[in-house]
């Protein structure tokens, strides 16, 4: 019998089809909640873990505010156990040019922060003390790291959500920023909530770097090919993981009673670490916040 529910962005495929196979295995008392933008696919992951009676797919587009705004009315009128955690895991990387969201927002930042910044701010009044809010960013946020990947351009949130005309667009460079804003967004969110006094814990997850997973599917054919032959050689260094164990960390995150009182911190794979010093800049957290708020309309 499941008492409590964790609704999982993105769930019907790579770290967030792993991360609920994980918190199923773990505890019986989770009902997991498949938030997919297309639920013939999300019914598809449902039947690969195995355990229809313990997961429900509703249907949440990230680059549909829209969309967003409906799920928690629709979360509620599913008469499912009460929220106990949010996992924010759905993303993506675009390097084919400029795609936009239906609302007008520069796709990479509206999908992997945008969209999640609205569907937090409309799940907290669901949320059940004690409650987590896991936000799965990326080692890539930090130009510290070896990572292969361009650092990230903070400039602000607004010109984040609408470049400029003309101005050039590196794919793979918005995504690293996007991580950089889900840290960012994570403490600023967790500042917000009190430090936890308010019964809900909100951490910031690398899942390191994942070979098999689907960020490149927007890659260009040659892209793919080089990425599937490089990818296996990657894994003797370090924080590269399978998304299974990349998975089975996410989800100690956001159920291992372990994690119960860990807040405002972030981590790599299974342990807390710094994150770049750009994360910590209050000034940048409260610019995304603001300008987040005004593009969602909340």
């Amino acid at each position: 019998m499941t008492t409590r529910s964790v609704i999982i962005t993105g769930a019907n495929a790579g770290l967030g089809l792993e991360c609920a196979r994980a918190i199923l295995a773990a505890d019986e008392s989770w009902h997991v909640v498949l938030a997919v933008r297309d639920p013939q696919r999300g019914a598809a992951a449902v039947a690969e873990l195995g355990t229809p009676d313990r997961c429900t797919v509703l249907p949440c587009d990230l680059a549909s505010l829209q969309s967003v705004r409906a799920f928690p009315a629709v979360f509620a009128e599913a008469g499912l156990p009460p929220l106990h955690a949010l996992v924010c895991n759905a993303g993506l990387q675009i390097v084919s040019g400029l795609q936009q969201t239906a609302d007008g927002v520069e796709m990479t930042f509206g999908v992997n922060h945008l969209g999640h910044f609205a569907l937090v701010d409309g799940l907290l009044e669901h949320l059940v003390a004690p409650a987590r809010i896991v936000l799965v960013a990326s080692g890539t946020h930090d130009p510290e790291k070896l990572t292969g990947m361009p650092h990230p351009a903070y400039t602000s949130a607004e010109e984040l959500a609408h470049p400029q005309p003309g101005a050039p667009i590196d794919g793979r460079r918005r995504y690293t920023t996007s991580k950089l804003c889900n840290v960012l967004f994570a403490y600023e969110l967790d500042r917000r909530l009190g430090h936890g006094d308010r019964g809900i814990t909100v951490t910031a997850f690398d899942p390191g770097l994942m070979p098999a997973s689907g960020l490149s599917r927007d890659y260009s054919p040659a892209q793919k090919v080089l990425w599937r032959m490089v990818s296996p050689l990657l894994r003797v260094l370090p924080n590269v993981h399978s998304v299974a164990t990349s998975g089975a960390n996410l989800a100690a995150l956001a159920v291992d009673p372990r994690f119960a009182h860990v807040t405002g911190e972030y981590f790599e794979g299974a342990k807390p670490i710094r994150s770049s010093a750009d994360s910590y800049d209050t000034a940048k957290a409260r610019d995304l916040w603001d300008t987040s708020e005004r593009l969602a309309a909340l």
